[in-house]
């Protein structure tokens, strides 16, 4: 074993020369941590995964731990030695000096990572480190120092690997990113080192010595902002910290501390006197309203300025002609949904091109296309981990109108070739179904539907929104050019279809395994109702795939209202019970609808509600439909049948798949249909054929074409839909 212990100190300042630290790092940041620790004056910087090893004396390491924008941790190494077996791990532990570092009657904690083959549980080799400093302790004093896992005296780093033991003093304590200015933090918030990275990534330091400005169009809850101005007025991040690892050690020397502190309090003034522009918005008020207060902690009041505005008419500040425009736009954890997330980037990439010419743009985010759906003229800068979050920088140039695109930036920034065919498409379709969608009281209806096969999207309006909908390009097709298109349409159409930018929702539609699309997509839905054939329903069009009302099911609804009038009703696999909405409203003597989801007859059940049918004469049934038709014991006059094409939910018997399973399930449903009643059974499987064993037994009439509604004429595949009567 080698020891490497720190003196102790008697109330004179003493500094220990040629110590060993480590400093561990986002992964992915670790060339940039290199960097920075140079210029603290570290020595002998050498990279490691998630972290850095450099040498110095106590002054450096307090000197990272004050002024690193980057690091989490800063560790002191006090001994190394090799452990095969808890024997040996114990006996290395006890040949510390810990009474240098601790006093009998104190407190500390270990975090102890690794394994080998004798020591396979970190909470096993935290509990023989914990022991080896009892015994010691008690062996030399009779007492012994507790263990306390909120702010001890001292916090404890163990590292095992390869049956080598490190045994580190954490200096920073708590995570060095807690800069002690943000107390409350909002949905997914942005680690300020990973803020810091991506500002030092971008240049910002040279850019806010030329006195360019710095700009956050959704600057949630302002860590971008605070950090960029703690950057630009040589603001130390660890200046409003009140406790550090170090400071119950025995080793700890205040009156260097101290002086350090005065120096960086000292910078601070003086920088702030100099603060370039800084200016910040986002859309929700209340965010607003929660930066400004972490602004206020960071001593920032009045020279940072934040306001409520919409991405869409996000602007330079008027006084300056240049600067970095940063942002970590929501990508799905954020308040926003995955598909709402990808418009939110286009618009993002959308209003750089059109009003930050001549900028430098930085944008962190988790969205794996998000480079293409930004218009960003380069490959990206950084992979980084925001937490147990993947995520991917990207540092460019926003070219200027003027400015020629040449190469593979060329091909990211270009507009699509077939833009235009795109546009004059959807204006056609919009302009012809708008028209009868007015004539026919219709307010969800489909737009567009992959007319132009390169441009594979499902177009909704919904009302006064867009619901747009990527189906999943097939493996041949260049990821590059899909994501490039995306971007182009996403770009381009809230003024093709006079809808804004925060009205369009957009998602990728990828075949679903049984009710997957009925699965929650997001946290946070943007709901509302829409009038059908006289009848009003709720839709989501953020948290699920789908959004509550199928609509290429409307003449099957319409159909079924028609024939309800005086009959007893089922809607079996009722998902939001807009078929029963329809039955009840046509007359039906009772209706029965039955699903599984809990979740799905609530909704039927406002639906219901929302048309003033709420009452007995409608039950809403939770079972395995397919189990509850066999035990069922009524009949009835009209029974509808939309079962899921694929289903292995753990709450059903088995698994399920319409094309091999759906005369056994139409034989049951028959069973339970009155003498002279009907069956309308419908499937949105592309690739269904009826099984000729159906004709074979009773009467069938393809209604498929029949119940085809105009805006589904361009896809008539959609769906298959049959009228089964008795012989």
């Amino acid at each position: 074993m080698r020891p490497n212990t720190a003196p102790r100190v008697t109330g004179r300042e003493q500094i220990v020369l040629n110590e060993v630290f480590f400093a561990t790092v986002a992964s992915g940041l670790e060339a940039l941590l290199a960097e920075e620790l140079a210029a603290l004056g570290a020595d002998a910087v050498r990279i490691q995964h998630a972290g850095v090893q450099f040498a110095g004396d106590l002054a450096c390491g307090y000197q990272v731990c004050l002024w690193s924008r980057l690091a989490s941790r800063v560790l002191l190494r006090l001994a190394h030695f090799h452990a095969p077996d808890a024997s040996t791990l114990k006996a290395g532990i006890e040949q510390i000096p810990w009474e240098d570092h601790l006093a009998p009657d104190g407190s500390f904690v270990v975090a102890f990572t690794g394994s080998s083959q004798a020591i396979r549980n970190t909470h096993f080799g935290a509990l023989t480190v914990k022991d080896g400093i009892v015994d010691r302790f008690r062996a030399r004093t009779g007492g012994r120092p507790s263990v306390r896992a909120e702010r001890p005296d001292i916090r404890l780093a163990v590292h095992l690997f390869r049956e080598q033991v490190t045994v580190y003093l954490d200096l920073a304590g708590e995570s060095l990113h807690r800069r002690a200015y943000r107390l409350e933090q909002g949905a997914a918030p942005l680690k300020e080192s990973l803020a810091a990275a991506l500002l030092l990534q971008a240049g910002w330091p040279a850019i806010a010595a030329d006195g360019g400005a710095l700009f956050d169009p959704v600057c949630g809850a302002g860590t971008l902002l605070i950090e960029g101005a703690w950057i630009a007025a040589d603001i130390a991040p660890g200046l409003l910290r009140s406790y550090y690892g170090f400071q119950g050690w025995l080793g700890h020397v205040p009156a260097l501390w101290q002086r350090l502190r005065r120096d960086a309090q000292a910078r601070r003034v003086a920088g702030l006197a100099g603060l370039p522009p800084i200016v910040g918005c986002d859309a929700d008020g209340g965010v607003v309203a929660l930066a400004q207060a972490n602004l206020d902690r960071a001593g920032l009041a009045g020279r940072v300025r934040i306001a409520q505005g919409d991405l869409t008419q996000a602007a330079p500040p008027r006084e300056v002609r240049s600067g970095l425009v940063v942002a970590n736009p929501p990508y799905g954890e954020r308040l926003e949904s995955p598909g709402t997330a990808r418009t939110l980037h286009a618009a993002l990439g959308a209003r750089l091109t059109g009003s930050f010419a001549g900028w430098r743009a930085a944008v962190i985010s988790g969205l794996p296309e998000a480079g293409s759906l930004l218009r960003c003229s380069r490959p990206a800068d950084l992979e980084v981990a925001n937490g147990a979050l993947p995520c991917t920088v990207w540092v460019w140039e926003v070219p200027g109108s003027e400015v020629p695109v040449r190469g593979e930036a060329a091909a990211v920034v270009a507009p699509d070739p077939g833009l235009e065919a795109l546009a004059n498409r959807l204006r056609k379709n919009a302009r012809h179904l708008g028209r009868w969608a007015r004539r026919e009281g219709i307010e969800a209806y489909r737009v567009y539907d992959a007319d132009l096969p390169e441009y594979a999207f499902a177009i909704d309006r919904y009302g006064d929104w867009l619901h747009v909908q990527e189906y999943a390009p097939p493996a041949q097709v260049d990821p590059e050019a899909a994501a490039r298109r995306r971007a182009a349409l996403l770009a381009a159409l809230p003024d093709w279809m006079e809808v804004p930018m925060d009205r369009v929702v957009f998602k990728t539609r990828e075949r679903q395994r049984g009710r997957a699309q009925y699965h929650r997509q997001g946290a946070a839905g943007s709901e509302r109702i829409v009038t059908e054939g006289g009848l009003r329903f709720r839709v989501n069009l953020t948290d699920y795939l789908d959004t509550g009302l199928f609509l290429d099911h409307r003449l099957t609804r319409s159909l079924l209202r028609e024939e309800a009038a005086g009959k007893r009703f089922l809607n079996l696999f009722c998902y939001t019970g807009s078929a029963t909405v329809y039955a009840a409203a046509g007359g039906a003597l009772s209706t029965t609808s039955v699903d599984l989801s809990a979740t799905y007859l609530g909704w039927a059940r406002e639906n219901l509600v929302l048309n003033g049918l709420s009452d007995a004469r409608h039950r809403l049934i939770q079972a395995d439909g397919r189990v509850w038709i066999d035990e069922d014991t009524e009949t009835y006059d009209l029974i509808f049948l939309d079962p899921p094409t694929f289903s292995n939910s753990k709450r059903m018997a088995g698994t399920w798949e319409v094309q091999r399973d759906h005369v056994g399930l139409i034989a049951s449903v028959m069973a339970r249909l009155a003498p002279d009643g009907q069956l309308i059974f419908s499937t949105n499987h592309r690739r269904f054929r009826l099984d000729p064993a159906v004709a074979e037994r009773w009467r069938v009439e393809d209604l498929s074409r029949a119940t085809l509604p105009p805006d589904f004429v361009r896809n008539p595949g959609i769906h298959r839909c049959y009228r089964i009567r008795a012989r």
